[in-house]
């Protein structure tokens, strides 16, 4: 740095940083944030001393609020007539602060965020309260500085005899800090004080006994015992405040919830307005009203139901998704020690008390000192009384008052003081009345001054005025809690009968992805198109509730789930929407190859088995296919493929209680069957491959299908070719073995041009189900295996596709059944 007559050179890091840190240190302390001995920022502190030091106390007539704002501004605060004005309307709000510090006539806002009338028609004084925080400031308790022009003085902090900073809490942002500290009641705030005065050690836990928690002046529900004991330990924590609500009944099997009670600092106007646009948008369904019926006996908001509506269901739903229930955080950041620190309860209430010991001692050091000046006076004036005669000859001898004054001193010794007191005495104190109340007088101060000698000389006796003036003031102006603490968070669970319109739908899921609901009117009037492309087809239609759950399952090993509710609805004649739309990492060639749609997807039971084109099964818990909270854009993996070109052949639901009447029927591209118990396949988790399924050739074979035979029925296996030729045989002529084997052949051997299997299926031996098969040609055929007769194990069955003109057969499954509606 060079310095060349006023002109300095420096960096601009150094002028930043010096610059910043100077205003950061004014917004801190001089604006944003609160000192922690009477709860006050500087623009609260400086309306509350113009005010009284206007005379604008609670025992007088009320006054314009612009005549108190202006004397703010022009006198302690020089910042905008608005900001001084609203922080005047703020302490004087019942809903903002428990302990309101000022009284106002007029429209002082709402609790729906209706801003106050203009400070030309209000008026305000000081609230009886606010005595408490001002009281003593005559008595040199507080240190005094200048203000903004040097023209006078104001209070660094007031006397504040009661915790204003618990009391009414704060709000507040400055450069690097922020400052959130809730209410809480004044008798349990006071309380702690006094046990904590007679008990210095006292622990965390002694302190809680009295302060419960945070006490809102809108009342309300608190729960979170461990948030507040943190907040109380470390100036940290997180409650939630949920509404006080009734739920009642009314005629014709309808109900209501009544709302009493607000979270603090929730509009109440918006949060009609959030719970009614919900219901416009039927974004819940159940309610049929909602009005606010709120007036001067208190708040009333009231939801009215529609009839047989889930009136608790509803209500969780509106705790979750509105302010009827919200989070609050403490975060006790005050000036301690010139310095912002975040506190905790103990500190907050030590720093008080240090503040009232203090200003005790300074306010008893100065009645004492006026006590002795008093008592000085008296006593001469009863030595003077005692030689009257000779006082009144001095006085008359002497040229003038202060020849008097000088005469007095020096003949009888008084002091200046004394002197002055004499010389000034009216004729009619020369009573003997007169005498006998200055002997009285001087008694009376003599046990004052040993009183306030004693006070300042044992501290005991400090705490013991101590607790008397918290006492008392617990006494005059404490009120009943407003606010219920709940040691637990309930868990709020939602109902989705409350969110979804409960109806019958038609639901489609296609081969290619591609997934729809219609409503059932629009169903019936679209005849047979069901808006598929050409080589798409349905792997699952069928009337569904809306409150259901579907799973949908692709060749990849993924599964991706959907409330049917979610599922966008589409005209019946409309393709829908596609899963990629969604879904994220879907490849293009990745197609649904089963469906599975359950009422609550949290109670789900069973199991699944699947296998995989390489020779590879397992068995997983369909309980692990719970939903994840982002299920909207990923899928879940239920089996992992090793091979880049594998896939799954199939996947199938049963009962883990009926594991030992299925067996596992396999089928290879080389024509090979296999068959064994199911309990031979082991259950694994769901990002693992599972076991080896079937013995397939090293080269050109894999698995082609996946079957459970349940032994109860009498099931037949039906077969196709890759050269079109379709048999179905009884699946006893496929003996039970055991897992990982060749098996035996399914279709006869041929040295030229062998029949190789490209799909099978199982149906019903007495009414065996329509079967639908697909060819490399996009070309559909079905067929009846009723028309074809039963088959043996070595027979190749009959040709029924021309493969050379519309390629070879790729799948084969059983017919959707067309719903039919009445």
């Amino acid at each position: 740095m060079t310095d060349t007559g006023h002109v300095q050179e420096l960096s601009l890091e150094t002028v930043m940083g010096d610059r910043f840190g100077r205003y950061s240190k004014s917004i801190i302390q001089d604006r944003a944030l609160p000192d922690i001995r009477d709860g006050l920022k500087p623009v609260q502190r400086r309306i509350l001393f113009a005010m009284f030091k206007d005379g604008n106390t609670s025992d007088k007539q009320f006054r314009k609020s612009a005549k108190s704002v202006g004397n703010v501004m022009g006198n302690l605060h020089p910042h905008g007539d608005s900001s001084i004005y609203e922080a005047l309307v703020r302490m004087s709000q019942d809903w903002k602060l428990r302990v309101p510090l000022i009284e106002m006539h007029g429209n002082n806002g709402s609790i729906d965020n209706d801003p106050p009338a203009a400070m030309r028609y209000t008026e305000a004084r000081l609230a009886k309260i606010a005595d408490e925080l001002l009281r003593d400031l005559d008595k040199d308790t507080v240190d005094m500085v200048l203000n903004f022009d040097d023209t006078e003085y104001e209070p660094t902090v007031l006397p504040a005899h009661f915790p204003n900073l618990l009391v009414n809490g704060a709000t507040g942002i400055s450069a690097g800090y922020a400052t959130d500290i809730p209410p809480h009641n004044l008798g349990e705030v006071i309380d702690a004080l006094v046990y904590l005065l007679a008990h210095p050690k006292a622990s965390l836990d002694d302190l809680m006994t009295f302060v419960k928690g945070p006490d809102f002046p809108t009342g309300g529900i608190v729960q979170g015992l461990e948030g507040i004991r943190s907040a109380f330990k470390t100036g940290h924590g997180r409650v939630v405040v949920r509404s006080k609500t009734a739920i009642s009944p009314l005629k014709g099997g309808k109900a209501k919830i009544e709302i009493s009670e607000i979270p603090y600092e929730v509009n109440k106007a918006a949060l009609v307005k959030k719970i009614d646009e919900m219901h416009l948008n039927k974004d819940i369904a159940g309610i049929s009203e909602v009005r606010d019926e709120s007036d001067r006996d208190g708040l009333s908001i009231v939801i009215e139901l529609a009839k047989d509506a889930n009136a608790q269901g509803i209500l969780n739903y509106l705790f979750k998704k509105t302010d009827l229930q919200v989070t609050y955080s403490y975060n006790m950041v005050a000036i301690h020690n010139q310095r912002p620190e975040r506190v905790g309860l103990k500190v907050a209430l030590e720093a008080f008390l240090e503040h009232q010991v203090d200003v005790l001692t300074k306010r008893t050091q100065f009645d004492l000192q006026k006590a002795k000046r008093r008592q000085h006076i008296v006593l001469g004036l009863i030595k003077a009384m005692s030689i009257l005669d000779q006082v009144i000859a001095t006085i008359r001898a002497s040229k003038d008052r202060k020849d008097a004054k000088q005469n007095l001193v020096a003949q009888y010794d008084f002091s200046n003081e004394q002197a002055e007191a004499i010389v000034t005495m009216q004729l009619y104190r020369l009573t003997n009345t007169d005498v006998t109340q200055l002997e009285n007088e001087s008694a009376e101060l003599k046990d004052k001054i040993a009183e306030y000698e004693l006070i300042l000389a044992e501290p005991k006796e400090l705490r013991k005025v101590l607790r008397g003036e918290l006492k008392a003031i617990k006494k005059t102006y404490a009120t009943p809690r407003r606010s219920q603490i709940e040691d637990q968070i309930q868990e709020l669970k939602i109902d989705e009968t409350v969110t979804v319109v409960d109806e019958d739908v038609m639901l489609l899921v296609s081969k290619n992805g591609y997934v729809k609901r219609s409503s059932l009117r629009s169903y019936g009037a679209s005849g047979s198109d069901n808006g598929l492309r050409e080589d798409d087809e349905v792997v699952f239609m069928d009337e569904v509730n809306t409150l259901e759950h579907v799973f949908m399952f692709t060749d990849h090993g993924q599964v991706i789930y959907r409330p049917v509710h979610e599922v966008a609805e589409t005209r019946w004649k409309e393709p829908g929407e596609h899963l990629s739309q969604t879904i994220t990492g879907l490849t293009s060639d990745e197609q649904i190859i089963a469906v599975k749609v359950v009422k609550d997807y949290q109670a789900l039971n069973g199991e699944w088995i699947a296998a995989t084109s390489d020779g590879h099964i397992k068995r997983f818990a369909f309980a692990d296919l719970t939903p994840r909270s982002n299920y909207r854009k990923k899928s879940t993996p239920y089996m992992k493929l090793k091979q880049d070109d594998a896939y799954v052949v199939n996947v199938l639901p049963f009962s883990s209680s009926d594991v030992g009447h299925y067996t596992v029927l396999l089928t290879s591209y080389q024509a090979n069957g296999l068959r064994y118990a199911l309990d031979e396949v082991p259950t694994h988790g769901l990002r693992t491959t599972g076991v080896k399924a079937m013995s397939l050739a090293e080269q050109d074979d894999s698995l082609t299908s996946l079957s459970l035979v349940d032994d109860r029925q009498s099931l037949a296996l039906a077969l196709i070719s890759n050269r079109g030729a379709f048999k179905w045989m009884p699946v006893d002529e496929v003996p039970v073995t055991s897992r990982a084997r060749k098996g035996v052949a399914v279709m006869r051997e041929l040295k030229r041009d062998p029949h190789r299997i490209m799909a099978a299926a199982l149906v019903n031996q007495k009414q065996p189900t329509p079967l639908r098969i697909l060819t490399l040609g996009d070309r559909v055929f079905d067929i009846l295996p009723a028309d074809h007769p039963l088959s043996q194990r070595y027979s190749n069955g009959s040709f029924v596709i021309d493969t050379e003109n519309v390629g070879e057969p790729v799948a084969m499954y059983p017919l959707v059944q067309v719903p039919l509606l009445n």
